[in-house]
């Protein structure tokens, strides 16, 4: 696997590459490696794509009181994961390399009405940080194929949106949540829960899978039942952040008429914030 640090040494890589008609795969990460990062690594190789990776924890998609700094990083891990699973590149810029010796860029990419509510409404700016890191590496690699987990279905909905927006010739897949066989979605920052919180962290899908349950039976009361499962959550020893029944597409709040469904929900343990979400139809 090649490791490179410089955008300059990244565009000579793979004008190689594209001089030889292959297919590029894209997989961005911020790092700290688990089973969900190389699920996608493994889907763009199983297409016999040329597989990039990027490794960047971008600190435009951080807010002034996030976890910007205790952010899990374990670069030489990470290396080795990627080789093991066969990643032909890996990226790894620094800050100055990605946004200029200042640290910060005076262009952003503005993200559309899918990023105002759900995780945009309590982490303002985190979409236009994260459209505008995307934006700049759909441009620096020119990847025919881009890779991105589902548990992070808002994002995912942006960045599909993005790539219609802004004509990239991208063609966006969405893989499946990892889980632990208690049901915790895998995550970057399931590290920093402490052995107690691990026990209670299952509780957030637990919900999910509760309260898709009670909307298949027929249960279309969305609202009360939004406020039922938060209720649950608090007495199970987490503090929600928000737990909303969805349109699937438009991720709108959900009426009666809508029957392609997302619920979304985000919950705290402690200071670690865990999201996850489950779709339905009706």
């Amino acid at each position: 696997m090649l490791t490179v640090t410089t955008k300059s040494d990244l565009r000579q890589a793979l004008q190689k590459i594209r001089l030889s008609d292959e297919k590029i795969g894209l997989v961005p990460t911020m790092g700290n490696l688990h089973e969900g990062h190389l699920r996608l690594v493994r889907a763009a190789l199983a297409e016999r794509q040329y597989t990039v990776a990027t490794i960047f924890v971008n600190p435009l998609q951080f807010g002034k009181n996030e976890d910007l700094k205790n952010y899990p990083r374990s670069l030489e891990s990470d290396k080795s994961l990627l080789e093991e699973t066969g990643c032909d590149l890996l990226f790894a810029p620094d800050n100055s390399e990605m946004y200029g010796s200042a640290g910060s860029i005076k262009t952003s990419t503005i993200v559309p009405s899918l990023a105002q509510n759900h995780c945009g409404k309590t982490r303002p700016k985190h979409f236009e940080g994260v459209a505008t890191v995307v934006t700049k590496l759909f441009n620096l690699i020119l990847p025919h194929h881009a890779y991105f987990g589902l548990k992070d279905f808002q994002q995912y909905r942006i960045i599909e949106q993005l790539i219609a927006d802004l004509d990239f010739t991208i063609q966006l897949h969405g893989l499946p949540i990892v889980r632990e066989d208690s049901g915790l979605a895998l995550s970057s920052r399931n590290s920093n829960l402490s052995s107690k919180q691990r026990l209670i962290a299952p509780a957030l899908f637990q919900q999910l899978q509760q309260t898709a349950k009670l909307i298949q039976q027929g249960n279309q009361e969305f609202r009360k039942v939004e406020k039922d499962a938060k209720h649950s959550l608090k007495a199970k020893g987490m503090m929600p952040d928000y737990f909303n029944i969805c349109d699937a597409r438009s991720l709108e709040l959900a009426s009666h008429n809508d029957k392609e469904l997302v619920i979304l929900a985000a919950a705290f343990l402690g200071d670690v914030r865990l999201i996850d979400n489950v779709t339905l139809k009706i």
